[in-house]
C-alpha cells in the first residue's frame, strides 16, 4: 500500500504501522516540526498542515499514493483538507478516501439500537461538525467517481489512552446515569478496519464499534479488577463535575450495530467486547 494520511494522530498511527509492517509506503501531515522530525526517523514522510493554510510539499506527496485517510477534525468553517487540497486530491486520483467520523452523528437514540440506515441526527456541535463534513465527502466522491469510505468510530481506547489509564494516573471516576450504554473500539481494530477497507476500496458507510455497548461503570469496575487496585469512586451523572464535553458525551444514548463492517470490509474484530480489550491492556503492562 501507499497512502497518505492526514492527520498522523493516535488511530492513523496505529493504522501506519499495518503499512510499514508489510513494507508499505506512508506519507501524511502533522502539526509541529518536532512530531514531523520524530515520524521521519521512523520511515514516514512527513508535511505540516495546521488545517488554517495549504501545506508545502502536500500536492506532490499525494500523486505517490493510492489511497487517501482523513482523520483531521473538522473546523468552524467546513473540513480543512477539502477546503485546501480539494484539487490536489482530485489530481493525484487515488482510488479510495477512508473518512474518520464518529458514531455521535447519530444523537440519541435513548439506548435503542441503530446502524448505517439510521437517519443521523447530531446534537452536539461537534457531531453536527462531523456530519457536515461527512456530507462533504460524500459530495465530494460523486463529483469525483473516487470511491469514498466514511468510518463512524465508537468511543477509542488502547495503550495509553483508555480506562487503564485512567484509573493508573488517578483521574477515573464511575460515574453511574441509569440506563446509559456506550460503544467503544479498540484502536488495534480501528487500524484492521481501515487496511481492509483500503485492500477493497468502495463508496459506504461503516460503523467501527465493538460488539457489546456497556455502562461506563461496568467497564471501570471490569479494569480495576483485572488491575488489582482500588475501585474509583462512585458518582451520580447528576453530581458528576464533567466538562461540557463530556457532559454532550453522556447526553447520547444507543447501542451501535457494527456488523456490517465486519461483514462486508471485511475484517474480524480482535476485541470483541472491552473485556478482551482491557484484558490485553493489563497483561501486556505486566509482561
Amino acid at each position: 500500500m501507499r497512502i497518505f494520511c492526514f492527520g498522523l494522530g493516535y488511530s492513523a498511527q496505529a493504522f501506519v504501522r499495518i503499512v510499514l509492517h508489510n513494507k508499505g509506503h506512508v506519507a501524511g501531515t502533522v502539526r509541529g516540526a518536532d512530531k514531523a522530525a520524530h515520524l521521519r526517523d521512523e520511515g514516514i514522510e512527513t508535511a505540516l498542515f495546521d488545517g488554517t493554510a495549504p501545506g508545502e510539499g502536500i500536492a506532490d506527496m499525494l500523486k505517490a499514493c493510492e489511497g487517501v485517510l482523513v482523520s483531521i477534525a473538522p473546523g468552524e468553517d467546513g473540513d480543512p483538507v477539502l477546503a485546501h487540497h480539494r484539487d490536489d486530491i482530485i489530481a493525484a486520483n487515488p482510488k479510495c478516501v477512508i473518512y474518520l467520523s464518529t458514531i455521535g452523528v447519530y444523537g440519541n437514540h435513548d439506548g435503542d439500537w441503530v446502524d448505517e440506515e439510521t437517519p443521523i441526527s447530531p446534537q452536539s456541535q461537534r457531531s453536527i461538525a462531523r456530519a457536515n463534513a461527512e456530507n462533504e465527502w460524500i459530495a465530494f466522491g460523486a463529483m469525483t467517481g473516487i470511491d469514498v469510505m466514511i468510518f463512524r468510530l465508537a468511543g477509542i481506547y488502547g495503550p495509553g489512552r483508555g480506562p487503564v489509564e485512567k484509573i493508573r494516573d488517578g483521574s477515573s471516576r464511575r460515574i453511574v446515569k441509569p440506563g446509559q450504554v456506550f460503544n467503544r473500539i479498540h484502536v488495534a481494530d480501528i487500524a484492521r478496519a481501515v487496511h481492509a477497507g483500503f485492500a477493497r476500496p468502495r463508496t459506504a458507510v461503516f460503523n467501527i464499534v465493538d460488539d457489546e455497548p456497556a455502562p461506563p461503570q461496568d467497564v471501570i469496575e471490569y479494569a480495576a479488577h483485572l488491575m488489582g487496585v482500588e475501585m474509583p469512586p462512585e458518582v451520580d451523572f447528576d453530581e458528576a463535575d464533567l466538562s461540557p464535553m463530556a457532559r454532550s458525551f453522556y447526553s447520547e444514548n444507543k447501542r451501535v450495530s457494527g456488523k456490517k463492517a465486519q461483514r462486508m470490509l471485511p475484517f474480524g474484530l480482535k476485541y470483541e467486547t472491552y473485556r478482551e480489550g482491557i484484558r490485553a491492556l493489563v497483561e501486556s503492562e505486566k509482561a
